[in-house]
């Protein structure tokens, strides 16, 4: 079957990888100051980070309508076997629901429900490109895909809570705990919904390191095939600290880094960087 694979600007793969594996992204959209931008496509984290940093107020994220996912399967379906949509997890916003009203008008369109954000939603969309190659059943396909998602371990690493405050998803006074006591809290993602795990004490590249040691070290569970590393912005220090680490106590066949898109960095911040890779 020759299968065309679709998803959200969420998944966080790098253009390169994009374009190799010919996936299609369908973009959510940013608004900044009541106009509305597409992710990775008329504004970048850039452009956000130096919008707040001036003064400005905080970004927020709109889902990909109903409409655009009709216009992009219509495009598709009937050029196409089949076509896979990879969603951005449903608990973060209404993307799939919005996928799946779209797709019940074509027969050869299945969604999936990542369960799960950035290079961790794009994990699920390689194993799709991956087993689109010798797919003979969409069903099938979507039924192996949704097992999977299961499998994903995706956490990230916080350097202040200045975001998380100002979208509402973090109070001042844990916030202005966190920055006395010099905490950097992860941020990890289970059964498709996000939560506070660990919070590490220190500067951010100790932090960091400590952070991918804890997710790594003495795990037998482990797929070795791939792991990413995605972050805002990062220093020197601290990127070396996770280059190190990652070599230190893991043992992948491919280490991917990506900077995260639009989504993440709107919610994030600056400083924020995850480690994300599949279980067996």
């Amino acid at each position: 079957m020759n299968i065309k694979i679709l998803s959200d600007s969420t998944c966080d793969l790098s253009p390169r990888q994009i374009q190799d594996l010919d996936i299609g992204i369908l973009p959510l959209v940013v608004v900044r100051d009541g106009a509305e931008y597409y992710d990775g496509v008329s504004i970048t984290p850039a452009e956000i980070f130096a919008h707040v940093a001036a003064g400005g107020a905080l970004c927020s994220t709109a889902a990909v309508n109903v409409g655009v996912y009709q216009e992009a399967f219509e495009k598709y379906a009937g050029r196409y076997d089949g076509v896979v949509h990879i969603n951005l997890g449903s608990d973060f916003s209404s993307c799939y629901q919005n996928a799946c009203l779209a797709a019940a008008q074509f027969d050869n369109v299945r969604v999936i429900d990542s369960r799960n954000l950035s290079t961790g939603q794009g994990l699920v969309v390689l194993k799709a490109w991956e087993l689109a190659q010798s797919c003979t059943d969409l069903d099938a396909l979507k039924e192996e895909l949704d097992a999977f998602t299961g499998k994903v371990e995706a956490s990230f690493l916080v350097d202040k809570l200045d975001y998380l405050v100002k979208g509402g998803r973090c109070s001042s006074a844990a916030a202005l705990g966190a920055n006395l006591l010099n905490l950097k809290p992860c941020i990890e993602v289970k059964d498709g919904k996000m939560s506070v795990g660990k919070k590490y004490r220190g500067s951010y590249s100790k932090c960091l390191a400590n952070y991918v040691k804890d997710r790594l070290s003495g795990r037998e569970d482990l797929d070795p095939g791939k792991l990413f590393i995605t972050y805002t912005t990062v220093d020197e220090a601290c990127h070396k600290a996770v280059v190190d680490a990652v070599a230190a106590y893991g043992n992948f066949e491919t280490v991917w880094e990506t900077v995260a898109g639009c989504t993440i960095s709107c919610h994030c911040g600056p400083g924020t960087l995850g480690i994300l890779f599949v279980r067996k």
